[in-house]
């Protein structure tokens, strides 16, 4: 049918792989290892970077059509999800000090805020997270099943006491009621913080932290949890196991937020 000789046929079976086969094989050996290390989360960009920088000199093309090829596909993200933002009455929101500049010259200079939902078959459970601009590093988060202040403001404390800002530090978030709230207001003026706040259902005067949100979506919370403990510990472990201490993140050179801060001498 394929006007193949019989001799041909065994000729090719028995003849050796090519030396460009063989580098493929090593290389989509490398490209799992590296795929199953990042937790099934990394697309070719990331697994190029991370082999650059380790040596392996191949090019994306060359991984994106062998991760293609061998159905190395990263995570896809959920799609369900509830109201988390609501504005209070009469709450008098802060001007937008940030105007979407999520550039910082050192630590502890920007720090933006946010909540979201995380479904489980209990219910929602919900993540607020404070980032540090200067390294996208997550350095106060709180879980609960309750959205309110308490929520926020345990969030905000575990910043404050992991990190000791100094007095001046632009704190942003929306102009949601966890963070108008008087409790929540208070935190802020004891640690001598310049409130910055989005303008009215506006995702883009928040994006970094949108963005880290819907990175744990996609690499994280892909499916419904069976409980809320499991949920908590599962993202406990995302935060201060795998995107604080080892995830590559684009905007910092390829280096996780730990990493970067080191680099740089803080």
């Amino acid at each position: 049918m394929l006007n193949v000789s019989r001799s041909g046929y065994y000729a090719w079976r028995k003849r050796p792989l090519s030396k460009r086969e063989r580098s493929n094989q090593e290389l989509l050996g490398m490209i799992q290892k590296v795929f199953q290390t990042s937790r099934r989360t990394y697309g070719s960009p990331r697994i190029h970077e991370y082999l650059r920088c380790r040596g392996f000199v191949c090019g994306h093309n060359r991984v994106a059509r062998l991760m293609r090829l061998h159905k190395v596909v990263a995570r896809a993200s959920q799609r369900r999800y509830p109201i988390t933002t609501q504005r209070e009455p009469g709450a008098i929101p802060a001007p937008n000090l940030l105007k979407r500049d999520f550039s910082a010259e050192k630590p502890n200079q920007k720090w933006v805020t946010d909540i979201t939902y995380i479904d489980t078959a209990e219910g929602w459970l919900y993540l607020a997270s404070v980032m540090d601009l200067y390294s996208r590093k997550i350095v106060g988060w709180a879980m609960s099943d309750q959205i309110d202040s308490s929520l926020t403001a345990s969030a905000l404390q575990m910043a404050r006491i992991t990190r000791s800002p100094r007095v001046g530090l632009i704190h942003h978030s929306d102009q949601g009621r966890q963070f108008t709230s008087a409790a929540y207001r208070q935190i802020l003026k004891a640690m001598g913080c310049q409130v910055s706040m989005s303008s009215v259902g506006n995702c883009y005067d928040n994006a970094v932290m949108e963005s880290f949100f819907a990175t744990l979506k996609t690499e994280c919370v892909t499916e419904q949890y069976a409980s809320r403990d499991e949920a908590r510990r599962t993202i406990f472990d995302y935060i201060e196991g795998w995107y604080n201490r080892q995830r590559m993140h684009s905007a910092l050179g390829y280096h996780s937020p730990i990493e970067f801060e080191l680099l740089s001498g803080h």
